[in-house]
């Protein structure tokens, strides 16, 4: 047998108030629960055209003649370093606008 007196709601009911009550019942302000604001997005955007861009910067090298090695064309200074930073700096922005915090 259970111990609960008689007449008394089990503890796991809640109290509702009646609706003609006179108390206050307190409800919560809601919640602004967006991720990202359009800041974030623009943000977003903009390290996907950088990444874009040293993408095609590093893409190609495809010689006419496929008998000669072209390592000037191949190992230029556009396909080796600007694009890597490009990528890395598009990434960067990436991790900046997933974790900038709305005002």
């Amino acid at each position: 047998m259970s111990t609960q007196k008689k007449g008394t709601p089990p503890a796991s009911q809640k109290h509702v108030p009646h609706p003609g009550s006179h108390k206050q019942v307190h409800t919560p302000e809601p919640v602004n629960n967006i991720l990202f604001t359009k800041e974030n997005y623009k943000w977003m955007l903009i390290g996907l055209v950088v990444m874009t861009i040293g993408f095609f910067l590093m893409a190609g090298g495809k010689s006419t003649n496929p008998n000669v090695f072209n390592d000037a064309q191949i190992y230029s200074f556009r396909r080796i370093t600007l694009a890597p930073i490009l990528i890395v700096g598009g990434l960067v922005i990436e991790i900046f606008a997933i974790m900038k915090k709305q005002k």
